[in-house]
């Protein structure tokens, strides 16, 4: 483990039983003081000066919510927080200090939270604007339990909540101001929940600490590395992405735990709440209010970042990505790609939205923009061979499917890992770019064989 993830691991620690001193205060606005306290002076701590700009980004875009109307506050707060982070990463080139690390993780997360809270303020006035008619209930309901009006002060203190603060998970003001809200608390099993999901720690954890100690990404950078054989060159990026995905699946868990010791993104099962999303049947959160507090089943989906198993197990990149960071992937899908008008162009959107938001890198976006033409050649593959193909084959078209996914992850988290341009490309081509071709020859098969059986079904139809 290098310095940088021993101070991620122990904040994270250490963040865990503040949810419970946090429930312990009577006031909405005690608990606020309290999380933000907190997470102010983590922010300090990892940022030092650094810190200024966390400060200047939530400050701006909370007078930029206050002042300029919903209808435009939304696009105003993208361009601010994603400007600011272009001077942020490039503080170097106009003689400031270069930003730490932990600085990054910082700013990366504050600027999901304001640029959502400007969404969640907009989407709060268009609601408003919706004129009457038969589905008032409906829209009694989404004004009760997803529009939002909260103050600038509570702006700044949603922005340093020490939830989330490092390493996600992603949650919107409304799941912030519910939890501020929460009536039944004691009623919520956030000690039972914390104890079941720290189930998975030891083996992520202890399986990052040794492969990491035994390898590194450093090393696939020297001149040494590229002495070895190709098959050794193939099969080094299988540990780099296992090392990887150890590593983050062990802090989104412990970020999960964060989250429910505080009681934040707790909601009624009945309520269907979806990931980052919250609560999706808002009739039934109502009927629950009704109900004896003791007898509300709840569960944690709402904070719910990480998957392993849908990682793992799921036979497509697309269905993989589903699971890898899925309140981040929420904040993509429902700030990014939902609102594209032109749906051709919402995927290279997104992950152009989702590189840059990662880092200025050449490596992410050579990873990132590799995404779209593989969810491409995995759609012409299914359409030509597991579409039309026997329960047997479709499981066999899985298993398939499911190996050249995990080396597609494999190929593409290298960029992610390299980050530099000339390291990505010199370690791609030492495996002659075999990612992008066969890319390519799925694409090429793919169309043959749907073309081959189109034109079998229109003969078939002609006789």
């Amino acid at each position: 483990m290098t310095p940088d993830d021993w101070v991620y691991a122990i904040l994270l620690i250490i963040s865990v039983p503040f949810g419970h001193l946090l429930r312990q205060y009577d006031t909405v606005r005690q608990k606020q003081i309290f999380s933000s306290g907190i997470g102010a002076l983590m922010a300090a701590f990892v940022c030092g000066f650094s810190l200024i700009h966390s400060f200047i980004t939530a400050l701006v875009n909370s007078l930029i919510v206050v002042v300029i109307s919903p209808r435009y506050c939304h696009m105003v707060s993208f361009v601010w927080c994603f400007g600011y982070l272009v001077f942020f990463r490039t503080t170097h080139y106009f003689g400031l200090p270069k930003v730490p690390a932990h600085s990054n993780a910082v700013q990366l997360l504050l600027t999901l939270k304001m640029v959502g809270l400007a969404f969640e303020i907009h989407d709060t006035a268009e609601n408003k604007k919706q004129p009457p008619s038969e589905q008032d209930k409906t829209k009694e309901l989404v004004a009760k339990y997803q529009n939002i009006n909260p103050s600038f002060v509570d702006m700044m203190l949603y922005a340093y909540c020490y939830i989330g603060l490092l390493t996600g998970p992603y949650f919107k003001y409304r799941t912030y101001y519910d939890m501020l809200h929460q009536k039944q608390s004691s009623n919520i099993p956030t000690v039972e929940s914390t104890i079941n999901r720290l189930k998975s720690l030891p083996l992520f954890g202890i399986s990052y600490m040794v492969l990491s100690h035994y390898m590194t990404v450093e090393y696939a950078a020297t001149d040494e590395f590229y002495e070895h054989s190709f098959l050794y060159r193939l099969f080094y990026m299988v540990p780099m992405f296992v090392i990887l995905r150890m590593r983050l699946y062990s802090a989104w868990v412990l970020s999960e735990c964060v989250c429910m010791t505080a009681g934040l993104g707790a909601y009624p099962v009945a309520s269907s709440p979806r990931c980052g999303q919250g609560p999706k049947d808002l009739q039934a959160l109502e009927d629950v209010e009704k109900l004896d507090p003791a007898s509300v089943e709840y569960d944690f989906e709402t904070i719910h970042n990480i998957d392993a198993n849908g990682c793992e197990f799921t036979p497509t990149v697309r269905e993989g990505m589903r699971f890898w960071n899925m309140t981040v992937q929420y904040w993509l899908a429902t700030y990014i790609y939902r609102r594209v008008p032109v749906k051709a162009l919402r995927t290279f959107l997104t992950m152009s939205v989702s590189a840059f938001w990662h880092g200025i890198y050449p490596g992410y976006y050579l990873s990132f923009l590799t995404v779209p033409p593989i969810l491409l050649a995995e759609g012409v593959m299914a359409d030509g061979f597991r579409k039309d193909a026997t329960p047997r084959g479709q499981k066999i078209f899985d298993w398939v499917s499911w190996i050249f996914k995990m080396r597609a992850f494999e190929y593409m988290c290298m960029g992610f890992l390299l980050l530099s341009l000339e390291d990505t490309v010199r370690y791609w081509r030492s495996i002659y770019f075999i990612g992008h071709l066969i890319i390519v020859m799925f694409l090429v098969i793919g169309v043959s064989k749907k073309r081959e059986s189109n034109s079998q079904k229109g003969k078939e139809k002609e006789s």
